[in-house]
């Protein structure tokens, strides 16, 4: 059974996932539908979603090398 750094792990490396598959390809489609209150402050950006992406990513190399995932 994997463990509870795992798992989280992996529900982050999902959302990472899903925010960059938005921001390359569903960007015009995000800023149309949700362009209004809250998501404003928070936009979809190809540069931020792939630092998330790379920052998740760098989290699980180490995850992995202390035998966690």
């Amino acid at each position: 059974m994997p463990s509870l750094e795992a798992i989280i792990w992996y529900l982050f490396l999902l959302d990472s996932i899903g925010a960059n598959i938005t921001a390359w390809f569903f960007g015009g489609w995000f800023k149309k539908k949700m362009g209004k209150g809250f998501w404003k402050h928070l936009p979809v950006t190809k540069g931020w979603t792939f630092i998330y992406l790379a920052l998740v990513v760098w989290v699980g190399v180490g995850l992995w090398r202390l035998g966690i995932i």
